[in-house]
């Protein structure tokens, strides 16, 4: 009688603790406090863009913030063109917009970008469309709790504990022996203590697409020129998918926290299909190119440098260039087979995200588009035809401008190329 009261005092306690277990502010909490016992997903995660997306770790956002913010290692750096905290830190350091605080190297939390418990501790999306009709954009779009939120599998708990209410061992036994910060104790893993860590079940958030969209549905700047736009574009595609389906797959009974996207060759290569047929037709050969988009966004997507290209080649029997679409990039000689959204200053000329005033032509792919490109190629000495598709983070004048930039990092990748012979 006494054990089973005893025990469910035990399992009522172990349910109701609450954040005066914390050390520190759940969003301090580090991600190398998570590895402890996740370190699988550890491992995925750090080698995402999630855990490069601060201005201290990524060179391309880097170089934008420190020519519109400036050094993301010092404490009270204001947005240079509107005087008031930088907004970026809203989707790239979220931790530390939540501290208001510039200095991303003062804990590890914040250096850590998106880092474990920035995303789960999202209790409910608002939506980035303010009552002001302002955006509220990153971490001001949710409303986030002090409370792990998880997708439910490991999260829904009541049923053990009445059982372990009227066990006179106390539910005794089994996994839940093992250290469990998420039960609601702090616990002691590989001799590093280890805060206490609650988890409550949130599955119309953590295993949805809202819980992309404070980051990844758009983005204006300063002047209200539209950047990055994604959410609108699913939107648009009227998916019935999430955006998890692809970027966080199951794999082996967990969800791969990769997160792969533009910076990844596989999510690249499968996101579109690319084929190219001719037929010579007297002294030409009539050449069709079909490009298809599979995704339920813009292709390419995201930040608006973003950019894809197509070359086609025509080859003599020593593999001599006879015909080629454009000498180096076609962007001037060749506009179709370049997938950009410009951006211009208010005399129509080519400006950065930043300081653009107008939106300006929009090649690329819309969602699940398919597109087909003509082209008359002169038939003679010609034996193959061959096309390949290029990816590029940023636009040409932009790599050219950031020298600094890793040349891995600002090199085209070829994501898909197509032959035919004659």
């Amino acid at each position: 009688m006494y054990l089973k009261q005893f025990a469910g005092l035990l399992a009522l306690a172990w349910t109701s603790l609450s954040v005066s277990s914390y050390a520190q502010p759940i969003h301090q909490v580090s991600a190398q406090t998570c590895k402890l016992c996740h370190k699988e997903v550890y491992k995925q995660w750090k080698g995402s863009m999630h855990a490069q997306s601060t201005a201290l770790k990524d060179p391309i956002h880097g170089t934008f913030y420190k020519k519109v913010v400036g050094d993301p290692t010092k404490e009270g750096v204001k947005h240079k063109a509107s005087g008031k905290f930088p907004v970026c830190l809203n989707c790239h350091a979220p931790n530390a917009a939540k501290d208001k605080t510039t200095k991303l190297d003062a804990k590890p939390a914040y250096s850590e970008g998106v880092n474990c418990v920035v995303c789960h501790t999202l209790k409910k999306y608002k939506g980035i469309d303010g009552e002001n009709g302002k955006l509220r954009l990153g971490i001001k779009a949710y409303e986030t709790s002090d409370k792990i939120q998880g997708p439910g599998r490991h999260s829904n708990r009541g049923l053990q504990n009445l059982t372990a209410a009227n066990d006179m061992f106390g539910g005794a036994g089994g996994d839940e022996q093992k250290p469990n910060p998420h039960l609601g104790e702090p616990v002691t893993m590989d001799g590093q203590e280890v805060p206490a860590l609650p988890m409550e079940s949130n599955p119309l958030q953590v295993k949805t697409s809202d819980a992309c969209m404070g980051c990844h549905d758009k983005r204006n700047n300063p002047h209200g020129v539209a950047l990055c736009q994604t959410g609108k574009e699913f939107d648009t595609s009227q998916a019935k998918v999430s955006c998890l389906s692809c970027h966080m797959p199951i794999n082996g009974q967990v969800a791969d926290h990769s997160m792969s996207g533009g910076h990844h060759l596989a999510t690249l290569q499968r996101a579109v299909v690319f084929d190219i047929s001719g037929n010579k037709t007297g002294d030409s050969i009539k050449t069709t190119v079909i490009l298809k988009n599979q995704q339920p966004h813009s292709l390419p997507t995201g930040a608006p440098f973003r950019n894809i290209y197509m070359k086609l080649t025509a080859y003599d029997t020593e593999g001599n260039v006879v015909w080629e679409n454009a000498k180096g990039h076609p962007a001037k000689t060749d506009p179709q087979a370049y997938l950009v959204y410009k951006l211009e200053d208010d005399k129509g000329k080519p400006a950065p995200p930043p300081t653009a005033k107008q939106s300006g032509e929009d090649t690329r792919l819309n969602p699940y588009e398919e597109r087909s490109l003509s082209y008359d190629i002169p038939a003679k000495g010609v034996v193959l035809v061959r096309g390949e598709l290029y990816y590029n983070l940023l636009w040409p004048g932009l790599v050219k401008k950031f020298k600094h930039l890793p040349e891995d990092l600002v090199a085209p990748q070829m994501i898909a190329s197509a032959e035919f012979s004659l």
